[in-house]
């Protein structure tokens, strides 16, 4: 078992170091650290919030339920019991985008500097799992693992000033969805009717660390017939 570094992170938190480079391994390391501080009835009694990145979990905890010392020593007993297992019952969630047009107005831009086809880009972009391996940046924004490099693309120079919800794009080796319109500078591929963040839901988020996604291409026909049945609330995400 590796020895992780437990880092005081003001009054109430604790940084868990886990390495310094983005990989697979690390993550499935701190999912099953955090499920470990999950199982560990007597620990979450203290932690109020867990917040895992590409090669670090925050443990955010209680002062006035439990010490600095106390929570180290309930961690480091965490640690011993977790697992490390293969992510093969990890979620899939399918995502439908439409591609190109006004749905997605840097496609060409894209297919252009990888000296591809829109066609060839969509077709590469779709034929991939790609891993969650951490939420920030804005409510439900998602950090994605697992692009083709074929078709990474730099960030724009001048980014727009908005960016329309469910707006996907790609930046550099990175792709990803804009949750809530915001400002931003990817270039933007396609668009998914889906909800990523839903502050009227009882789960707000829709992805979580440790997730994956294939990006599944629709037609615009198909785009407005889910927005119609996500509008109605009948829409079912396919979740595997």
């Amino acid at each position: 078992m590796n020895q992780f570094k437990h880092i005081p992170a003001g009054e109430t938190a604790f940084l868990i170091k886990f390495g310094n480079e983005i990989s697979e391994e690390i993550h499935q390391q701190i999912i099953a650290y955090l499920n470990a501080i999950k199982a560990n009835k007597e620990l979450m009694k203290g932690v109020t919030d867990l917040v895992p990145s590409y090669a670090d979990l925050l443990v955010y905890y209680n002062p006035l339920i439990f010490s600095y010392k106390e929570v180290l020593i309930k961690l480091k007993a965490a640690e011993k019991s977790m697992e490390v297992q293969l992510d093969d019952k990890a979620r899939l969630i399918e995502i439908p985008v439409c591609y190109g047009g006004i749905y997605g107005e840097d496609l060409d831009i894209v297919a252009a500097h990888n000296k591809l086809s829109p066609g060839q880009v969509v077709e590469i972009h779709t034929s991939s799992n790609y891993l969650v391996y951490m939420l920030g940046f804005t409510p439900g924004f998602s950090y994605l693992g697992g692009m083709d490099k074929r078709i990474a693309t730099p960030r724009k120079e001048k980014p727009r000033t908005i960016i329309p919800t469910g707006s996907v794009g790609i930046a550099g080796s990175q792709t990803g969805i804009y949750p809530i319109e915001s400002p931003g500078g990817w270039q933007l591929i396609g668009k998914t009717p889906v909800k990523l963040f839903d502050p009227d839901n009882t789960s707000p988020v829709l992805l979580r660390a440790g997730d994956r996604i294939r990006f599944v291409s629709v037609n615009e026909n198909e785009f407005k017939k889910i927005q119609e049945l996500i509008d109605k609330g009948t829409f079912q995400i396919k979740i595997s």
